[in-house]
């Protein structure tokens, strides 16, 4: 995978990460199911631990042991009120820039539209 796409992947994947858990409490493998469902299928459960590592540093999120019916305790993972903060930042940045930056990357420009 190249360096930019390892970089822009690794930023918006943050908030997706933080979108899912959003949504429901979940474990590490579960996540990454979720995340194979929404087309990140590059993204293993190496790369998932030490994205939940950061967010837990950041306090982004929580994480609690849970009994599961299928087998050993589960580690779970919850949003926090600073990592729902932090993914309404970066979901209205992002609303923000994605017209304007596919416009530009296909070529097209307000001007294109005037003439």
């Amino acid at each position: 995978m190249s360096s930019i796409k390892t970089q822009m992947r690794k930023g918006l994947l943050d908030a997706c990460i933080l979108s899912i858990i959003q949504s429901q409490p979940v474990y590490g493998y579960e996540l990454s199911r979720k995340l194979n469902e929404h087309q990140f299928t590059e993204v293993s459960e190496g790369t998932i631990y030490p994205i939940l590592l950061r967010l837990l540093n950041k306090e982004f999120i929580y994480s609690e042991f849970k009994h599961s019916e299928q087998g050993p305790k589960r580690k779970y993972y919850y949003i926090t009120d600073k990592g729902r903060e932090e993914l309404e930042i970066v979901s209205n940045e992002w609303l923000k820039i994605k017209d304007p930056i596919t416009k530009l990357l296909k070529g097209s420009t307000d001007d294109d539209k005037n003439n």
